[in-house]
Parts: structure tokens; sequence; C-alpha cells
């Protein structure tokens, strides 16, 4: 009897290691458990098309040697990067580490700071023709991870009927519920909870691109597009090559300095993260751009797989409370099960490292929750 309490109390602790050897991977903390936590080798990856709808979107593959214990598919936000980009690789191979085979697809959308239907059709195609792959899904199932905005997205295709029931699970990364109620804070500050912070003004220059063509003349709306891109590209490249980004935020400028009125303003306006002054501009065209049912989790069928909501606790970009009213919604529309984390570990989609004991525990409950529901 001894020898079968002890099998099963290891066989229970399972998740919890795994899950505590990923989060201190991706987060370095603390450091003692680096030291001590079992380490995982590099995972082979390989690159591929994947087929979809609009076209095919260029993917990574991660495939652990032997039977891997679940299948993954993973789509960051809105970022111009590529399967390369620092942060998706990182979470992607370390993700593959916990024994799944990892499909990294950036969709070609979100790549040019566009959130639309198509990206959601996207995530439902990716997801369907993972789980045909037997060499990829043996059982034919496939957890969804989506990112920012694309963790709004998958949610939604999550529940669509040609996937609905080949999802094992759904987890949302700083993602939303409502996105014209996302939409609203950018422009004005103020959270569906009733607080109060300024928006991130990355986020406001995605929804500035999104309207242009109803703030200026057709003749001026493409080249207004080409420096709000051209600013956007600099802030994706900050990270993983600075000097580029000072190539493109000059280049942004330079372009900016000959446009003319109305663009010119708009344009000085987003150059110097004017978000105040963009906000009012923008709050009138909220509705048009993100009402559409496909972008928003709340206005869709919600999936029948249990939902894995994980936020940073001081999300400029998209508020916490976005995660928290979700978590209600789905629940009261009957999802069978629905987690939610508020956490400091968190930024938007960055790992902000802190060493408090009942932070830790909370996040290290979560991921090994997710991580034995995918399974």
């Amino acid at each position: 009897m001894a020898a079968v309490l002890a099998v099963v109390a290891i066989w229970a602790s399972l998740p919890y290691l795994t899950a505590a050897r990923f989060l201190v991977a991706l987060t370095g903390q603390p450091a003692w458990a680096a030291r001590h936590l079992p380490r995982s080798g590099a995972v082979p990856h390989r690159d591929v098309e994947v087929p979809t709808r609009h076209g095919p979107v260029a993917a990574r593959i991660y495939q652990p040697d032997g039977r891997a214990s679940r299948t993954l598919a993973v789509f960051p936000g809105v970022h111009a990067g590529g399967v390369d980009e620092p942060r998706l690789a990182e979470l992607s191979s370390r993700l593959a580490a916990t024994g799944a085979v990892v499909v990294s697809a950036p969709l070609p959308e979100l790549r040019r700071y566009l959130v639309t239907p198509r990206s959601t059709d996207a995530i439902e195609d990716v997801t369907a023709w993972v789980a045909s792959r037997e060499d990829l899904a043996p059982d034919g199932v496939v957890g969804i991870v989506g990112v920012s905005f694309a963790g709004g997205l998958a949610i939604v295709a999550g529940g669509r009927p040609s996937i609905r029931d080949r999802v094992s699970a759904v987890v949302s990364i700083g993602g939303y519920g409502d996105l014209p109620r996302v939409m609203r804070f950018l422009c004005t500050g103020r959270t569906a909870a009733g607080g109060a912070m300024p928006p991130n003004d990355y986020g406001v220059a995605v929804l500035l691109l999104g309207a242009v063509e109803s703030l200026v003349p057709a003749n001026q709306a493409v080249a207004l597009r080409r420096v709000i891109r051209t600013m956007l590209d600099a802030g994706s490249a900050q990270r993983s090559d600075p000097s580029r980004a000072a190539v493109l935020a000059a280049e942004a400028a330079r372009d900016a300095a000959t446009l003319p009125a109305p663009a010119s303003e708009l344009a000085a306006l987003a150059l110097a993260r004017d978000v105040t002054a963009l906000g009012p501009r923008l709050l009138p065209f909220v509705e048009t751009l993100g009402s559409a049912p496909a972008l928003s989790p709340e206005r869709s069928p919600a999936p029948a797989a249990p939902v894995f909501l994980l936020h940073g606790a001081d999300d400029d970009l998209i508020p916490p409370s976005e995660t928290t009213r979700l978590a209600d919604d789905l629940r009261a529309r009957g999802v069978p099960r629905v987690r939610a984390l508020i956490t400091p570990f968190l930024s938007h989609a960055d790992v902000e490292p802190r060493t408090s004991i009942a932070d830790g525990w909370a996040l290290l409950r979560f991921w090994s929750a997710l991580l034995r529901a995918s399974d």
C-alpha cells in the first residue's frame, strides 16, 4: 500500500514539477529553483506553411522526441515579428520542453497590425490542420494558446463548429472579452471596472491605423498608413534589434514631415505618442472597427473546452478587467471549466519576474491545471 501511495503521490506532483520547470525557465526566478529543478534540452523544430482559406501561414513546429503529452497551437498578438520573434520563440520552445508538440503560427493580419475576422478564420484553419495531422496530434485534439489580441480571437475560434470538439483547452494570455470595450479604454483611459490609467500608445497607434480611411481624404490614406506602420515596425524591433528600430523611427519621422494636412497632424500626434489628443478623434469609430462578432468572445458562441485566462495585473494595453468580465461571461454561458488569474508576473505579454511566494504559488497552480487539461 505504501508503494502504491508513493506512486500516486509522484504522479500527482508531475504537473506541478513540469509547470514549475516551465515557469522557472521562462522567468529565471527564483534563482534557487533554476539551480535545482530538472532541466529540459532544446526541442527540434522545423518551419512549414499551413494552408488557410486566406492563404498560407508561415509556422514553426517544435516536436519533442518520442510521444508528446499534448499538442498546442500558439498564436502571438499584434506584432510584425515572425516565428523568430524572441518572446514567441521562447514561449513556444519552453512549452515544447514540457513534452508538447507546439505549432507556433504568427498570423499575417496581426503582423500587419490589423485586428480583423481574417485572423479568427486563420486560427480556426490552423487548428483544424494541426488536429488533422496524426503525426502532430495523434488523438485529434489541440490546445489553443492566444497571446494579447490573439487571446480574444482564439476563444472565438475555439467555439466554432468545425473545431469545437477538437479543442482540448483554450488559453488566453493578456486577452479580452469585448474588442470595442478595449478600444474605448485605449481612447479614454477608462476601464470597464471604473478605474483609470494612461493607455498604451502602441495600442492607440494600432487603432489609428484601422481608422485611417475615416480620418483623412482617400488620397492621403496610403501615405499615412505607411508612416504608422513604419512607426509600429520600430516598436516591434525595439527589443530584438534596437539599431534597426532607430532607423525605422527616423524613417517614420522623415515621411511624416512630407504629409499634407490633416494626415500630417495625425502622424505628428502618433509619433509624439499623444494618446490624450488621439483618443477623442478615434472614439467615434470604435463600434465600426470592432463590432464584428468574430472579433469578440462575448459576442460569439463559447468554446466547449476548458478556458484558461491569464492576465498581467498592470496591463495598460488590454486592462485586466477584461479577463475578469470574460470569465464571468463564459461561466454564465455554461463553459464547463473557466480558470482566471490576474498576476504581477506579467505586464502585458512580457514576463515581469517577482518573488512573492503567494503570487508564485498561484501561477504554479494555474499552469499545472492547464497542463492537466491539455493532456
